[in-house]
């Protein structure tokens, strides 16, 4: 549905100009993308009563706002572009897709009967998240700690490291995810776990259907861990047993694009599964040594998309605009 001008930035009818023409308006006078400005937001709105407190504007301060870089990036449009209101309201949605991100809207301010200058605003999440917890299983303590940015020096990147000791093993883990890998729409995710019984390697890389109008996508999945399990009678430790496994996973799809409202999008690919058991050198096994395992198949699936998203306030979030 194409928004009037009244209705561009939802309830924020003052936002928009009264002499700019509707969205529909636009697209029929071929209207091009003039000036595009982005304008990220703090995590807390300190013009609002009841987030104009110290903790608010500190928190404010301590957080890194997202760059302009990484939300120009995530355009789906640009400047001299052909004005089409479709690729906005999916541009808004797949900004507010964004962990990092409580909301984002695209705004027209200026339009010179060619060229309509718009404004992206956007409003950060807090995403630092520190983690420490302490529990008691088994007889044995278990410890964790942890810190996680979803939004690392407002690159929108993804960093995680915990420690964890509980009744199985200790470890140290790092993970490090980049949604956008070289101002790109590919995915990158890596994560390596070093325990005292073994360590797990992860790679993934994936250049997803990131828009309805996407033609293709592509991309492989890497993991190799070793670890110890445990076997355990009446909650006692009676022996433990080896694990080596493998996954990879190479694969790739197609699509026609956006079609009178629709999209179909085809993918294929290939897995690659083993698991290997064996006994570990001084200890008991307590039971046999379970069967290796490998699996080798192909795969192929169909997704089918109706352009028919609407959006929506508290009603699964509160507060939030929900597609």
């Amino acid at each position: 549905m194409l928004l009037s001008a009244a209705a561009w930035a939802g309830d924020d009818v003052a936002a928009v100009p009264a002499a700019i023409p509707s969205a529909q308006e636009l697209e029929a006078l071929g209207a091009k993308v003039g000036k595009i400005t982005i304008l990220p937001g703090d995590v807390f709105d300190t013009s609002v009563e009841g987030e104009d407190g110290w903790l608010y504007r500190t928190a404010n301060k301590l957080h890194i706002n997202t760059r302009p870089s990484v939300i120009r990036g995530q355009l789906l449009f640009g400047e001299g572009d052909a004005f089409s209101n479709r690729l906005v309201q999916e541009t808004e949605r797949n900004l507010r897709a964004n962990p990092y991100l409580y909301d984002a809207t695209i705004v027209p301010v200026a339009f010179d009967g060619t060229y309509v200058d718009l404004e992206v605003r956007t409003r950060d999440t807090w995403t630092l998240n520190p983690g420490l917890s302490f529990s008691r299983t088994g007889g044995k303590n278990e410890y964790a700690v942890q810190i996680q940015e979803k939004n690392l020096l407002g690159r929108g990147q993804e960093f995680e490291i915990e420690w964890e000791d509980d009744v199985e093993r200790e470890s140290l883990t790092f993970m490090f995810g980049d949604p956008h890998f070289l101002r790109s729409y590919t995915q990158l995710a890596i994560v390596y776990s070093d325990a005292d019984d073994g360590d797990t390697t992860y790679f993934r890389l994936y250049r997803p259907f990131y828009a309805l109008d996407t033609r293709w996508s592509a991309g492989t999945t890497l993991s190799d861990s070793t670890f110890d399990t445990e076997r355990w009678e009446y909650g006692k430790r009676v022996g433990r047993f080896r694990t080596d496994a493998q996954f990879y996973d190479l694969g790739g799809g197609w699509s026609a694009g956006l079609r009178d409202g629709w999209v179909q999008r085809w993918t294929w690919g290939a897995t690659y599964t083993e698991s290997r058991y064996e006994p570990v050198p001084g200890y008991q096994l307590g039971g046999p040594v379970p069967a290796d395992q490998k699996y080798v198949y192909p795969w192929v699936g169909f997704e089918l998309v109706e352009d028919a998203f609407q959006e929506r306030e508290n009603q699964d979030q509160i507060r939030r605009t929900e597609d």
